[in-house]
């Protein structure tokens, strides 16, 4: 079951970075690339942490906020100039312009990934308690 949760979160983080490639490439408006953007980049994350952990489910979207409000605080800070990494891959990914709104859009995307895991364990279990009472009901007719 574990190897199938991470084909499917493999699947949603591929269909998530070229959503976000597309959107850095080909986008030029006042709210895909910098609102929806921002919002997918942190299900993307939190995608990520589920393909590479898949048992710490519990905290996830949490540490996905986290790490987005760190990279905003880096651009607050102007971490990039500081490492010399303008420019480079390094230096896109940490970005270089501080807004407050990134990160509401950090916790919007992690509230989202966490709604929906939510759904889904909730609809997981909800399964096991009927196919557990289709399998007791069977021992009783036995």
């Amino acid at each position: 079951m574990k190897k199938k949760i991470r084909i499917d979160y493999l699947i949603a983080f591929v269909l998530l970075l070229l959503i976000e490639v597309g959107i850095g490439l080909y986008v030029r408006d006042d709210f895909i690339r910098p609102y929806v953007g921002d919002v997918l980049v942190i299900i993307l994350l939190c995608c990520l942490i589920r393909i590479l952990f898949p048992n710490k489910q519990k905290y996830i979207f949490q540490y996905a906020i986290l790490i987005g409000v760190l990279a905003e605080l880096s651009q607050y800070f102007h971490l990039d100039k500081m490492l010399g990494v303008q420019g480079t891959v390094f230096g896109i990914i940490l970005g270089s312009t501080f807004d407050v709104k990134d990160i509401v859009c950090y916790i919007v995307g992690g509230l989202l990934f966490g709604l929906v895991e939510f759904l889904i364990t909730k609809k997981q279990v909800n399964q096991e308690k009927n196919e557990s009472c289709v399998v007791n009901k069977s021992k009783i007719k036995s």
